[in-house]
């Protein structure tokens, strides 16, 4: 497997949206494993890994998770879906910090990272009915899931409702490093 990187880290950071529409090109499997791989490569308490991900082709699946939500129905169109899992048991909770959580959302980033790196297109969803998509996959009861994302080469043009919903949903200013930065004290 060798994919070559195209962007210095920065640009990759720049680079990544939430994407909602897709062309219909099948995502070649060495592309999956290389974000995946990317994703095991995390950082995780106690080197743990408590996450698991679940690579979703099946068209049926795909529009079952993709109704067992109003807001994501715009998901029946994307190729994969890679569903991000945490092992509570495999991880602590500390000044009441449940670290799996921490731990998979690390991984997961890691993973849209290198997806846009090697062109591919994300969205990261938190709002879904987690035990209908628990349900549609088999998961285990007390596995739990942090995240999903569809992954797909991002569609050029937008139409109307594509554009609409950007419009609505995606605020793409950011605060600036004065006010998010504290020096010695808050």
């Amino acid at each position: 497997m060798l994919i070559l990187l195209k962007m210095e880290f920065i640009e990759v950071i720049n680079s990544r949206k939430s994407i909602r529409s897709f062309t219909n090109n099948e995502i070649e499997q060495d592309k999956i494993e290389y974000i995946c791989n990317c994703a095991r490569k995390a950082p995780s308490w106690m080197n743990k890994q408590c996450w698991n991900f679940i690579v979703v082709k099946n068209d049926e699946k795909i529009n079952y998770i993709a109704n067992a939500s109003i807001i994501n129905r715009w998901l029946k169109k994307a190729p994969v879906i890679i569903v991000a899992c945490s092992d509570p048991l495999l991880s602590n909770k500390k000044n009441g910090i449940d670290y799996s959580i921490v731990d998979v959302a690390i991984a997961f980033e890691h993973l849209i990272l290198a997806a846009t790196d090697i062109g591919l297109a994300t969205c990261w969803i938190g709002g879904f009915n987690h035990e209908k998509v628990k349900n549609i996959l088999e998961i285990p009861p007390r596995i739990k899931i942090i995240a999903m994302t569809p992954l797909g080469y991002p569609k050029n043009a937008e139409g109307i409702i594509e554009k609409s919903k950007k419009i609505i949903t995606r605020n793409t200013k950011r605060k600036s490093l004065r006010e998010i930065i504290h020096n010695d004290v808050w």
